[in-house]
């Protein structure tokens, strides 16, 4: 072998070892290794507060509000517990989603000190981690994350991955005092929903903007079955430029990309099979500081945002999938390629 061929096989090498460098483990087997490594940490009495069958009822009670809940919270952890807890909360987000949801629990003690509460209330340890079935990468089964202002909600079938309801919330959205002022969990989803709206021109606004004072939240709530009622309004994506409708994608991959790689690749799929059959829509005052909503809507998928309580300084904001919240589209096709 000449000295060329070796380079060329060194070379080659190379390649295959920086290829095999970026071979990313998909999502549904990096969940299912990190629950049942949460759950085999797990005492009998916690496993029987962090667990449910799949088939519960259970699965389908969502919610964002500070409340008592099911499922396991962190605060009746051991520290190795609660170690491998956040490692399934990071299995089912990227890094992105992971520094918002650890953001998000932290102002917990902001809140706690703002309202001079005991810590009962305002706890950043009050949130929930429950299993539902028993994870497998290729099975049926599912995990939630969940708290004030948090509600992750995760489905794998038959090793693909449904992703909602998805809800990320902030209070403050803006931290004004103390040590962390300045702090805003959910900037860019406000700067960029407020950007796309500032690149339009006032023909354009004119349709965008669909009431001139802001809803008090989002619409859907914690609702099981996401839905708006008539046709949507707002500003259609076939009725704006192309740097605009690039603004609208930008808006869309900051909520995606806060999930790994494969699961906001679908989500984008699914932005980019909506085509121009997107709408903007957005209430309330342009100018920053003041109570405005927004959303983008599509046949299949809802985002929606708010800033409007506490002098427009609380956000909620959601993806929801109009089919396959929890799954059921998932599990839909599931059982009908079972049966035949």
């Amino acid at each position: 072998m000449g000295p060329n061929q070796v380079r060329l096989g060194i070379a080659g090498m190379g390649i295959i070892l920086l290829t095999s460098a970026y071979v990313r483990v998909h999502s549904a087997t990096t969940m299912a290794e990190t629950a049942n490594n949460f759950l085999v940490s797990l005492t009998a009495e916690q496993k029987a507060k962090a667990t449910y069958t799949f088939k519960d009822d259970q699965r389908f009670d969502f919610h964002f509000i500070p409340k008592e809940r099911k499922g396991l919270p962190l605060r009746e952890m051991q520290p190795h517990q609660k170690h491998l807890a956040h490692a399934l909360l990071s299995s089912g987000v990227s890094q992105r989603g992971y520094i918002k949801a650890s953001s998000i629990m932290s102002l917990e003690d902001v809140l706690r000190e703002l309202e001079k509460d005991s810590g009962e209330r305002r706890n950043p340890e009050k949130y929930y981690f429950t299993v539902f079935g028993e994870p497998q990468a290729t099975g049926t089964w599912g995990y939630r994350v969940e708290g004030h202002h948090m509600s992750l909600n995760f489905t794998v079938v038959n090793g693909k991955v449904a992703s909602t309801p998805s809800f990320l919330g902030s209070n403050p959205a803006e931290v004004r005092q103390g040590p962390r002022a300045g702090l805003r969990v959910l900037g860019r989803e406000e700067d960029l929903g407020r950007g796309l709206l500032m690149a339009l021109n006032a023909g354009q606004k004119g349709v965008a903007i669909v009431n001139k004072e802001a809803y008090k939240d989002i619409f859907t709530m914690a609702d099981r079955q996401a839905s708006l009622k008539g046709q949507p309004n707002g500003l259609q994506a076939s009725k704006m430029t192309a740097k605009q409708r690039d603004l609208l994608t930008a808006i869309l991959e900051e909520y995606a990309y806060s999930f790994p790689d494969d699961v906001a690749q679908a989500r984008m799929e699914q932005v980019k099979q909506a085509g121009s059959n997107m709408f903007f829509a957005w209430a309330g005052v342009a100018e920053k500081g003041g109570p405005h909503y927004y959303r983008i809507q599509s046949p299949t998928f809802l985002v929606e945002y708010d800033n409007t309580q506490n002098g427009a300084n609380h956000v909620h904001s959601v993806w929801r999938d109009f089919n396959n919240d929890f799954g059921l589209d998932l599990l839909k096709q599931h059982y009908e390629t079972s049966h035949r």
